[in-house]
């Protein structure tokens, strides 16, 4: 017996979200978008009872990835996305291995991938809240008197063990809350959760970046500030840190390039093989497997850091392996230099810098600058690569299943013959190499986009993702209103 018939049983049993019978109005399906945005903006100021305020001691765990993870610190969804794309992670691998044996054109199978993939969600959120509650005191930190006061209520004698517990819980339960909520969205709304919470995590940082860049700059035109642009400090003030010049021309650019990037495409052309006349296309975009892979590369750095953290808690770690500061920040060590340039301060080793990042910078030289630059660089393009051809076979966007996907809706491209085939050998002209080409472009544009720096501090590849997510979404809309105004298109196509 496989271990798809031993697994089967307990699988098919997840609880899921019920798919909608028929065709679900384009009002309605806004409605169930709009009200999960409130309920997760709402669970997000919900803050994780027995835990410390933010700001009042330790740090964010997911604090350089938080833009691309959803959630915020210390609340109900304080591990966001975060489960959820780690589980995408090891299915990815397993698919690309194809070591699942599963096919995802057969129903059965299909249920079968649904009920793994909430197992390992599942299995995810334990493996990373139990870390964060019980091995390290200085990710969650207790609030004072929280023990004391849960002691005298359940009535034991040690309230710490049963505040951890506790704590565990409500990150638990958000764990799932999240899970759920994207599915919710991905069956009865418009778009996916994931993208949805990234795009509501990010503009949210975006406003308010945006009004900070506004009040700093009331302030150096009122003179309140001090900033004097006539020397070095002042200057590279002016453009890195309270003048925001180069991460308002970075965030305006990065939205231009995506943009262009999303209509720059190859247009394979089709004819219907029995309708004459009926012509149409096939885009090949050059970031044909968007940027979600890059959402899988940044997770799987958190995760590395997480790591790093992990043993750094334990105080045995070595000083050349691990060294982490009081904020969670590797000042030192392997993780130092495998951790991802967020800012223009992890880098720039000269000049009259303030903050830690900037000492760590100019004390480690730039030798060990461009070190840890070309490890992220590397580590980026690289990654967006692979894991954009992992991301294009796995959710049948390659050359075969695109070739079966033509084939099946009667049209050929013209001066070929209608073979699957030979469909398959025609897209293998394009769809490999823009695969590989756009991942690693998106990966550059991540990481310069994070050196020079975004408005609101929203790194580089949250602000790719929600621009990407974003422009997406409009299309999907924009589908949507057509297909609504025009239900005949709705049959064509399928509900």
């Amino acid at each position: 017996m496989g271990w798809k018939e031993a697994a089967e049983p307990v699988l098919t049993r997840m609880p899921s979200v019920q798919r909608p019978d028929g065709h679900v109005p384009f009002k309605r399906k806004l409605g169930w978008t709009g009200g999960i945005l409130v309920l997760y903006f709402f669970l997000t100021t919900i803050t994780v009872y027995g835990t410390q305020p933010v700001g009042t001691g330790g740090g964010d765990a997911f604090g350089q990835f938080r833009s691309i993870l959803a959630g915020a610190n210390r609340s109900i969804l304080h591990l966001g996305i975060g489960p959820i794309v780690t589980a995408s992670i090891v299915l990815q691998l397993l698919g690309g291995a194809n070591l699942l044996g599963l096919d995802t054109d057969d129903p059965r199978d299909q249920i079968l991938y649904q009920g793994l993939q909430k197992v390992l969600v599942l299995v995810m959120t334990v493996l990373t809240a139990v870390p964060m509650v019980f091995l390290s005191s200085g990710i969650l930190p207790i609030a004072p008197g929280a023990q004391e006061t849960l002691a005298g209520f359940v009535g034991v004698g040690n309230g710490s063990m049963a505040t951890r517990w506790l704590i565990f819980a409500q990150i638990f339960i958000g764990g799932v809350l999240i899970l759920f909520m994207d599915e919710i969205v991905s069956k009865w709304g418009v778009g996916s959760g994931i993208g949805l919470f990234i795009i509501a995590g990010v503009s949210q940082r975006l406003v308010t970046g945006f009004i900070a860049v506004f009040r700093d700059w009331f302030g150096i035109v009122t003179g309140s500030t001090g900033v004097n642009v006539f020397t070095q400090a002042g200057f590279q003030d002016l453009l890195f840190n309270q003048g925001h010049i180069i991460a308002l021309i970075t965030t305006l650019l990065i939205f231009a390039i995506v943009v262009y990037a999303e209509s720059v495409r190859v247009e394979i052309p089709l004819s219907h093989a029995r309708v004459k006349g009926a012509r149409g296309r096939f885009p090949v975009k050059l970031i044909y497997a968007s940027v979600l892979p890059m959402i899988l590369v940044r997770a799987l750095q958190a995760n590395i850091q997480f790591l790093g953290r992990g043993l750094s808690s334990l105080g045995s770690a070595p000083a050349w392996l691990v060294e982490y500061n009081g904020s969670g920040q590797a000042i030192g060590g392997l993780f130092y230099y495998l951790a991802p340039v967020q800012r223009p301060s992890d880098w720039i080793w000269w000049g009259d810098q303030t903050g830690t990042a900037a000492t760590v910078a100019a004390q480690e030289g730039v030798i060990h600058v461009i070190l840890r630059v070309g490890v992220d660089l590397t580590f980026m393009i690289a990654g967006g690569a692979i894991f954009a051809i992992f991301w294009v076979e796995t959710t049948d966007m390659g050359p075969k299943s695109t070739a079966k996907q033509i084939q099946n809706s009667g049209m050929q491209i013209p001066g070929f013959r209608q073979n699957v085939g030979v469909i398959e050998k025609v897209m293998e002209r394009y769809i490999p190499q823009v695969t590989v080409i756009g991942g690693a472009l998106v990966g550059l544009l991540a990481v310069m986009a994070n050196m020079l720096g975004t408005v609101g501090s929203v790194t580089g590849t949250g602000l790719l993702l929600t621009v990407s997510i974003t422009y997406k979404l409009y299309e999907e809309i924009a589908e949507e209103q057509l297909m609504e105004m025009h239900p005949m298109m709705r049959q064509m196509f399928g509900n």
